[in-house]
């Protein structure tokens, strides 16, 4: 084909529009790799946030003159900025560009870190904690969106896993991690070791990443933002309320409840808005949809799996904070080993096949931790534990990829935002109900209020093994071709 041939000048703007949003000085060459490192960092960084204080509250309440259960709101108020912030990134990463939204994140996420570290009381150090959480909230789709836009499809899978393992990791390492500073160090480091992360992921994404031109410029959704974000906050604050001990069952009912009715009314105007903050469109994506619906119950049920597992070590197994954190390492280990498996077994069976399959395994391995007991040998423990993070990868790399493989590029932003706010009600639900479960087995025995025995344990671990076969329901549905184009997987050969 000749340079001044139209088709050859039409296949170049393709190329560069796909590369559009990278930009690397001196050479032509896409470093999506790089910038997908970028984005995990950040992911790993937001994600830490979120649980790596759960070990550091009682030193922290020292600090703050004041009760240990009252620095809950710390991390409360970080998980409901999330929530509520998610779905406004979409709509600012197309009106600003991914570069300064992105940038602006890790900037506002660096300097309200520094504010948590220096903080002398509990309100500025809740306050410190809202301004990370929308940082936090804008680093989640936005750095996602950034990937999707300069990977070709055929790399896909290989940048999904990269950003995939954060979010698994980082809920497991956070709790020993932050033991571990607190007690040989202080607690206010937890924030400053986020200063040099921010300060050189900052100056990575203003060179590597830059903004793609905005073709449509269209208005804020106020009323969306309004219902949405106040479901997220009532439904948020309400699962925190619920997993407490002796949680108030009244004000639990009226934040749940209007969750609910402000989730219908936000359903019901984003259906019908010119110009909706979450485009629903996307959901007529089998693909979408399934990485949704049937997800979300597989979320739901392996996020609790990081709140019951380490609760069980020490309050049944009698084991102290530092032992416990150990084993669930091997958790951590699983999930990393398993991202050089994943693109072959997705090459060979596809998408639909390792989505059944894994739910199954993973549904059996949550159910062995249903049999653990306090003689059960160290080996045979984190052997269980590593296996059953080789499936929570595989499953979560697999989802998070298949969600995206049929999106349009004008719907990208609008189902990052959708797909992430998705993810994060799916952790608080999971944590939420590992509790719930709990306190369901204590009640079910009749000792209401009880601190939990290990009996609770394991029928809180089998119920949520069983929530998590529900993903079944959506996988075997899905076409045995779907996301064949970014898995490779050739439906002949099964």
């Amino acid at each position: 084909m000749k340079p001044d041939d139209p088709n050859h000048k039409n296949a170049m703007s393709t190329g560069e529009l796909r590369q559009s949003a990278l930009h690397l000085p001196g050479t032509h060459e896409p470093h999506a790799k790089l910038v997908t490192i970028l984005v995990a960092a950040a992911f790993f960084m937001e994600n830490l946030d979120g649980t790596v204080i759960a070990t550091a509250l009682p030193q922290m309440a020292v600090s703050f003159r004041s009760n240990p259960v009252d620095l809950n709101m710390g991390m409360t108020a970080y998980m409901l900025m999330l929530a509520v912030f998610i779905p406004v990134s979409g709509w600012l990463a197309d009106r600003l560009g991914a570069r300064t939204v992105f940038s602006s994140a890790i900037a506002i996420f660096t300097m309200a870190s520094i504010v948590c570290g220096v903080s002398q009381n509990l309100w500025q150090f809740t306050a410190a904690r809202v301004v990370q959480g929308i940082g936090g909230a804008m680093m989640v789709p936005v750095g996602r969106l950034v990937v999707l836009r300069v990977t070709e499809k055929k790399n896909l899978m290989q940048a999904i896993s990269y950003i995939v393992w954060p979010g698994l990791a980082a809920p497991v390492l956070g709790p020993p991690l932050g033991g571990f500073i607190t007690t040989y160090s202080s607690w206010r480091w937890i924030f400053y070791l986020n200063v040099p992360l921010g300060i050189v992921a900052l100056a990575l994404a203003l060179w590597w990443i830059r903004n793609e031109p905005t073709h449509e410029e269209r208005p804020f959704d106020w009323m969306g933002f309004a219902l949405a974000g106040t479901s997220c906050i009532a439904l948020m604050y309400g699962l925190e309320l619920l997993g407490q001990r002796d949680a108030p069952w009244s004000l639990v009912g009226v934040f749940i409840g209007y969750a609910l009715l402000a989730g219908w009314g936000a359903v019901r105007h984003l259906r019908k808005a010119e110009h909706p903050l979450i485009n629903f469109a996307c959901l007529r994506f089998q693909t979408f949809a399934v990485s949704i619906w049937g997800g979300t119950a597989f979320r739901v049920a392996i996020m609790a799996s990081p709140f019951l597992l380490p609760l069980m070590f020490q309050v049944a197994f009698g084991m102290n904070a530092f032992q416990s954190g150990i084993l669930v390492l091997a958790m951590f280990a699983g999930n990393f080993a398993m991202k050089s498996v994943t693109s072959p077994l997705l090459r060979r069976y596809g998408f639909r096949t390792v989505l059944v399959v894994n739910a199954v395994i993973t549904a059996a391995l949550l159910m062995a931790c249903g049999f653990l007991l306090p003689q059960t040998p160290r080996w045979a423990i984190m052997t269980v534990l590593f296996l059953h993070g080789l499936s929570r990868s595989m499953h979560f790399t697999a989802l998070n990829t298949l969600a995206f493989v049929d999106i349009p590029k004008p719907l990208m932003s609008s189902a990052t935002s959708f797909y992430s706010v998705v993810q994060q009600m799916g952790i608080g639900m999971g944590v939420a109900m590992g509790a719930v479960t709990l306190r369901a087995a204590a009640f079910l025995r009749g000792e209401r209020g009880a601190i939990p025995s290990l009996t609770d344990f394991h029928v809180a671990l089998w119920t949520v093994g069983a929530l998590s076969l529900l993903a079944l329901i959506d996988c075997v549905t899905l076409d045995p071709r779907a996301g064949a184009e970014v898995s490779g997987h050739d439906v002949s050969d099964t």
